[in-house]
């Protein structure tokens, strides 16, 4: 294994950013397995970092019971999309950020060359003003606290909303050169295989919310459950 790309050079200087209530770019952060390293590293100088997922919903319908749906019935989810964009440096393309041995590091240079999936992880750090006085305030939320073992990332008093992207394979991959711009930007398409917290158990039971048979959920459900008839349910008060 190679030495990982040198992160403490004068382009990876980390700058400030305001405190919103607001999210703002400046505040999330993306890692991955850079080539040579055995922990998460932040990947610097994205220009881009998105996600897209969607899934049919399908109408149900009776004959003779006139232009009435009956039930909508979710289809099976696609698989979540990353848009991932960065500018290309020298020394670490997009493929080493990822931990593909390419560019300098080695002889990967085409989609084909990829041999296993890589994972992602996407910290939106909160600011400061909302870890203190929104979710202290509140008690916080386990989606929203530090995850074990990654203080190096997010300061003690700072929280962040942590999504892992699990077993990554690149959809397509680009750059362009062009004579009226300087800047290389390399362009990406990755698809996810699932999604998940980090800490979390998830299965059939998990607690989503709007549940209509947990009473002790604290939060409302669709009115379309409020009771068993076919008459029109009364929204609570």
């Amino acid at each position: 294994m190679g030495k990982p790309a040198d992160t403490s050079n004068y382009i990876y200087r980390m700058g400030t950013a305001p405190n919103t209530r607001a999210a703002i770019s400046q505040k999330n952060k993306v890692f991955s397995y850079m080539v040579g390293a055995d922990s998460l590293q932040q990947i610097g100088v994205l220009s881009e970092f998105g996600h897209d997922e969607s899934r049919a919903v399908d109408p149900i319908r009776g004959v003779g019971y006139g232009d009435q749906i009956a039930e909508l019935v979710p289809g099976v989810t696609e698989p979540m999309t990353l848009t991932i964009n960065k500018t290309l440096l020298y020394a670490v393309n997009l493929f080493q950020v990822f931990g593909y041995k390419g560019g300098v590091e080695g002889l990967v240079r085409s989609l084909k060359h990829h041999r296993w999936p890589f994972d992602v992880k996407q910290e939106l750090v909160f600011s400061e003003l909302v870890s203190k006085f929104d979710l202290d305030a509140a008690g916080g939320g386990k989606a929203a606290t530090n995850q074990p073992g990654e203080g190096d990332f997010v300061a003690d008093s700072v929280r962040a909303l942590v999504t892992y992207y699990e077993g990554c394979w690149m959809e397509s991959y680009s750059a362009s050169y062009s004579a009226d711009a300087a800047i290389v930007a390399e362009n990406s398409s990755v698809k996810v295989t699932d999604i998940i917290d980090g800490v979390s158990t998830y299965g059939e039971f998990i607690d989503t919310g709007l549940a209509p048979v947990d009473a002790s959920a604290g939060s409302g459900t669709s009115i379309r459950f409020a009771g068993n008839s076919n008459n029109v349910a009364t929204p609570a008060a």
